[in-house]
């Protein structure tokens, strides 16, 4: 069985991890959502990954803040994609998580996304993209997925737009 793997550092990171799963979800794509810190619980972590590699994870999320090392220490004990998601809160509301996980040594890479929710959305559906690459099924309702945001767009437009006809000014 092939899935992601969702790994907070912290339940007050569930929040908004959440809205990631909500994605996995509304796509039907598995997946697996622990807590496991890369400082307080580095064992678990490491133990996690080799484990849920073995069941078939293909990307790890990681959702963490401040020092943010959850998504490195995982880049670390794997080749398998990993995606960071930097979380809001401490004394920098987040910029130092999005610093401490975009900012990765050559050679371990993490795909970091927008901080918060936004980032737990993106995480999810650049996931899946990761997975789409051999998955038509997955693949095509993706592409739905972009054609209905952009029908979406044409509609709310509608409601609001004012268009001038260069040929009558």
């Amino acid at each position: 069985m092939r899935f992601i793997s969702i790994i907070m550092g912290s339940k007050s990171d569930y929040e908004v991890m959440q809205e990631c799963a909500k994605v996995l979800d509304k796509f039907g794509v598995p997946y697996e959502l622990i807590i496991s810190s890369a400082h307080r619980s580095p064992h678990r972590t490491k133990s996690y990954v080799s484990e849920a590699e073995e069941k078939g994870a293909k990307v790890f999320i990681c959702a963490a803040g401040m020092a943010a090392h959850l998504a490195g220490v995982v880049a670390s004990l794997t080749v398998k994609p990993v995606i960071g998601v930097p979380m809001k809160g401490g004394f920098m509301d987040g910029m130092d998580a999005l610093l401490s996980t975009v900012q990765m040594p050559a050679g371990m890479p993490v795909a970091t996304v927008a901080v918060g929710k936004a980032g737990a959305v993106n995480a999810a559906y650049l996931a899946m993209q990761i997975l789409a690459i051999d998955d038509e099924e997955l693949r095509a309702k993706l592409q739905e997925d972009r054609l209905s945001k952009a029908k979406k767009v044409e509609a709310d437009s509608s409601e609001v737009e004012v268009i001038i006809d260069a040929t009558q000014a």
